[in-house]
């Protein structure tokens, strides 16, 4: 509607602002107990983006820190857009301040910009586009911020304990066009107890991650040793035969072995470099000890530099979502316990047994360990449903192409919640920088989402 996408412009620099005042706060969650459930910055967060709405006129609820809505219209049903104010660890590499919002090139820097601060902002700026022009609604618009999505927390949980299901729904947490289709998303950790006391080398220490649905960038071994001339020269044999590098330094009885390598999403790890993985590979011809050995091993053949799982014996795949994939997104090693946590998206037309029936199967007979397991089971919406073809009316007329569907291997809130699916932000063909160093979104995109965004609401609601 060209009314929509006017006031929008008029709004353009107040969308701004915003974006980077939210960007400001650094707003990692992590699991807490009591008043804030996870963490007093991102209830902080919460408590600022609701002042904010509710100076631009929204009405506005906030739920025990966990959650929190601004709404507007009345009527019986509601349709929401959902995202998530809190953010992965920033990482190294920043060209600026990752919690500056520094403008450059037309673009906002930041954590947050892009997953999922900005988009958010365009949607809350898209309802109040709407409220402005007094536009007849049919049903509630609510804009809900979550703040637990980067750890796969209880926000929509706690969320849907007190509050209804919307009628349609779209969380601006992926990729343009439409979302129809997600992966399954499993979390586990692999996990052997080891005795190190009559090993001949010691792992003291090894490092590395700094979220499972992320491709580690660094990691680090420190090992206790009396032969440091041989495990320099396994070293420099390594970087000799290998494209992956590692870096090492010697004192007296240790030697500290770094690899470095690239952040991604673990839901697309061809676009990043594991660090885990180049220093698991670079210890292979090191001798520990038996148990310590045993489990370097089978990480390397089971795992490797492979992504998509046929090392492991789940290689699966389908024409809707594609190939799955693996991340092994955090190593732990000291000198007791050898454990690795690994984030696997499985295809949507797949099952959990299909993986998990493999990976018990692999690891039992090695004194491995499968724990701390979590399941998002996969989404799917057809072609033929009424919200799929009202948001593909809106981003056709908004953008003039075609509205395709597409299946992702990331995970949204749209898992979490009835009648929702991913939408935006990211347009087809823009390179991907969420969960990497120099997160950003440039200011173009964010207004013509906050256009997209308005204009879906109004679709779904009038």
């Amino acid at each position: 509607m060209i009314l929509i996408n006017k006031k929008i412009d008029e709004l353009k620099n107040e969308i701004i602002k915003t974006t980077i005042d939210l960007v400001k706060v650094k707003s990692v969650a992590k699991e807490t107990e009591g008043e804030f459930p996870y963490g007093k910055d991102v209830a902080e967060l919460l408590k600022l983006t609701l002042e904010k709405c509710e100076e631009l006129g929204f009405k506005t609820k906030n739920l025990d820190n966990y959650v929190g809505y601004a709404e507007i219209g009345e009527g019986e049903d509601y349709v929401v857009a959902l995202g998530h104010l809190d953010v992965v660890p920033e990482g190294e590499g920043w060209k600026f301040p990752p919690y500056s919002g520094e403008i450059s090139d037309g673009y906002i820097y930041g954590r947050g910009t892009a997953d999922d601060k900005g988009p958010i902002v365009a949607a809350l700026y898209g309802a109040k586009a709407i409220k402005d022009l007094g536009l007849k609604l049919n049903k509630r618009i609510r804009i809900v911020f979550g703040t637990s999505e980067e750890i796969g927390g209880s926000d929509i949980h706690h969320y849907l304990k007190y509050e209804k299901a919307p009628v349609f729904g779209f969380t601006p947490d992926a990729e343009f066009p439409i979302i129809n289709g997600e992966k399954g998303i499993i979390d586990f950790d692999l996990v052997k107890d080891v005795d190190t006391s009559k090993e001949e080398n010691v792992i003291e220490y090894f490092k590395g991650g700094s979220a499972v649905n992320v491709v580690p960038n660094f990691a680090e071994c420190k090992i206790i040793t009396n032969n440091l001339d041989n495990i320099e020269n396994i070293l420099n044999k390594f970087n000799q035969s290998n494209d992956r590098k590692v870096e090492f330094t010697k004192s007296e009885n240790t030697i500290v072995i770094t690899a470095k390598g690239k952040n991604a999403h673990g839901s697309t790890p061809e676009l990043g470099e594991n660090a885990i993985m180049t220093l698991f590979k670079s210890l292979e011809n090191i001798n520990f000890g038996k148990e310590t050995n045993d489990f370097i091993k089978f990480v390397n053949e089971n795992i490797g530099y492979e992504l998509n799982g046929e090392k492991f014996g789940v290689g699966l795949s389908d024409e809707v979502s594609g190939k799955l994939t693996l991340n092994v997104g955090i190593v732990d090693f000291n000198k007791d316990k050898l454990e690795i946590k690994i984030n696997l998206r499985y295809p949507v037309t797949k099952k959990y047994d299909d993986v998990m029936d493999v990976v018990i199967d692999k690891t039992k007979d090695e004194n491995i360990g499968v724990f701390g397991i979590s399941h998002d089971a996969p989404l799917y919406f057809s072609k033929d449903s009424e919200l799929i073809k009202k948001l593909q009316k809106v981003y056709s007329e908004q953008t003039g192409k075609e509205a395709k569907l597409i299946s992702i291997g990331g995970g949204t809130y749209a898992k979490e919640i009835p009648n929702t699916v991913a939408f935006g932000p990211l347009f087809p063909g823009e390179p991907e920088c969420i969960h990497m160093p120099n997160e950003k979104i440039s200011i173009e995109n964010l207004i013509d989402c906050a256009k997209i965004y308005g204009n879906a609401l109004y679709e779904l609601a009038k």
